[in-house]
């Protein structure tokens, strides 16, 4: 008589770790920030490596890091420097989410779907003008 139940391996002996808690609060922060920071760079490398305009944006954003230095007179500049930069790849990130989900949903044209993907590229659109208009006027200054 065949033995039909799944063999253990080493991944699979003992209980499941997610039953393995630990019960402080100091436990519960670990685990979620463990969590959440894998997600986040998951999502860094699936953008960097599927979305053309998160490349170009983030070789930028390596450009405008030193150039930052260089124009900046003060330290306030610098951060609004780089905070325009860096707002211009969240929006980005945002964007290519909104365009994952709506190609998630259906392939199909509808007119909800073209606004939402719509509006995701207007955000990178005022987030680009809004870093020009910042390093504009701190270069000129």
């Amino acid at each position: 008589m065949p033995n039909d139940a799944p063999k253990k391996t080493p991944a699979t002996e003992g209980p499941p770790t997610h039953y393995i808690k630990d019960k402080t609060i100091l436990g519960l922060l670990k685990r979620r920030l463990i969590r959440a920071t894998k997600n986040s760079i998951s999502g860094l490398r699936y953008a960097f490596k599927k979305e053309e305009a998160f490349r170009v944006q983030s070789f930028l954003m390596l450009l405008a890091l030193p150039a930052a230095w260089w124009i900046a007179d003060t330290l306030n500049e610098i951060l609004l420097l780089l905070f325009s930069a860096v707002l211009v790849l969240i929006a980005e990130l945002l964007n290519s989410a909104i365009e994952a989900t709506i190609d998630r949903v259906g392939m199909d044209y509808h007119k909800l779907s073209k606004q939402a993907k719509d509006m995701g590229s207007a955000a990178v659109f005022v987030a680009i003008v809004l870093a020009a208009i910042t390093w504009l006027l701190i270069l000129v200054d």
